[in-house]
């Protein structure tokens, strides 16, 4: 196994593009979030706020017939689409070409909502994040692996990675199958921990930014929101892998002097998302 590359800010700085001074929303991406079940809608608040606070000009949420009234009340510059289904995704009709999709937070397990992404995935070409829910799935249906756009990102927390590749006895053995699993279905795994590693077949980079801070509810759905946005803004997606999960660590170093610790919640990850890309331009 290669030594990891470390992300510090100077290999950021090689990948950040700021924006240019006559841009408009039409080309600052469109992102499609699909997601959110009943009682897990606030998933979907939390990574569609956050991929427009990355920085995308448009995002368009597809969501549970129940979740309609939440999104457009908690985020009004979102625009939403909903499902059939009132409690949960049954299919996914869309009705526009965005530039990258992030699928899975909240979703649940429903079998109509598997269904529903089976045949998603079956013809969609569009850059692809999948997280949460969508990463239970697909390791019930390895199979599925091969109808991914190269360079699907997945971005699975220590159990969910678990259910993609199998146990593990050393961390040596764990970056081993991961590897693996990445260069045989030239998928980028966020493997989500402390420190967070990004696996891209042979290459390996560690994050240098985030703190304990990070470990609550919510802060997942909310890297999903950064790195869909990165990519829909026309980021690679290694990039936009490594620079969404060094501007979301980076959102709980700057906020911890103030919150401490224990009162650190997913919403101060986006709230100082505008402090961490001034950081990067000082």
């Amino acid at each position: 196994m290669k030594n990891p590359i470390r992300i510090h800010k100077k290999e950021i700085l090689k990948r950040y593009r700021p924006i240019g001074a006559h841009t408009h929303k039409g080309i600052q991406g469109h992102a499609l979030l699909i997601g959110g079940s009943y009682g897990k809608m606030g998933a979907m608040t939390l990574c569609s706020k956050a991929c427009l606070k990355t920085g995308c000009g448009l995002v368009t949420v597809f969501v549970p017939r129940c979740g309609y009234r939440i999104l457009q009340i908690a985020i009004p510059e979102v625009m939403v689409l909903t499902d059939i289904a009132v409690k949960y995704i049954s299919k996914i009709l869309i009705d526009f070409v965005p530039q990258a999709i992030g699928i899975g937070p909240g979703i649940g397990q429903d079998i109509e909502t598997q269904t529903a992404i089976h045949r998603f995935i079956k013809t969609n070409k569009i850059p692809l994040v999948i997280d949460a829910d969508g990463l239970n799935i697909m390791s019930q249906n390895k199979d599925w692996l091969t109808f991914l756009p190269n360079k699907t990102i997945f971005t699975p927390h220590q159990k969910e990675l678990e259910r993609l590749i199998g146990k593990w006895n050393s961390e040596v053995e764990k970056f081993e199958k991961t590897i693996a699993f990445s260069k045989q279905n030239n998928l980028i795994i966020v493997m989500k921990g402390a420190p967070t590693f990004i696996i891209d077949g042979e290459m390996i980079y560690e994050n240098t930014t985030g703190n304990a801070a990070l470990a609550t509810a919510g802060t997942g759905d909310v890297l999903t929101g950064i790195i869909t946005s990165l990519m829909a803004q026309s980021y690679e997606p290694i990039d936009a892998a490594i620079l969404g999960v060094y501007l979301h660590g980076l959102t709980a170093d700057i906020a911890l002097p103030e919150t401490g610790f224990q009162s650190f919640i997913a919403s101060d990850v986006i709230a100082n998302i505008g402090k961490a890309y001034l950081s990067l331009e000082k």
